[in-house]
């Protein structure tokens, strides 16, 4: 199991990024899958999560309404939109398998001006 993330960098209070993570060694449309980050001394929190279809997503209060996570079972990636950023989304995000201990390395967001 591999789970690359990209798509991570700095920008400006109210811009926006997208996260990819790319998946491989596994049955990609058979899991379900979640982004999680972990902001410097704090413990690392569910960011979203999405169902192996796509179908059924669920976020953390802090992010609704202004990050969407998103999946395409072709290309085997998972997909995290952010809008309206603001410095607290400065994190690490991680892209995780819903079932087993997989991680991606992590992709580096900060939120500054």
């Amino acid at each position: 199991v591999q789970l690359v993330e990209s798509g991570g960098g700095s920008v400006q209070p109210g811009g926006s990024l997208r996260l990819s993570c790319a998946a491989s060694g596994f049955t990609f449309s058979h899991y379900g899958m979640s982004w999680y980050r972990q902001a410097p001394g704090k413990e690392r929190e569910l960011v979203a999560a999405i169902t192996s279809s796509g179908g059924g997503t669920n976020y953390a209060n802090s992010v609704k309404g202004r990050f969407t996570i998103s999946r395409n079972n072709a290309r085997n990636t998972v997909y995290l939109q952010m809008n309206s950023l603001k410095p607290e989304d400065t994190a690490v995000y991680y892209c995780r398998r819903l079932v087993g201990d997989y991680w991606g390395q992590g992709t580096q967001v900060t939120v500054s001006s």
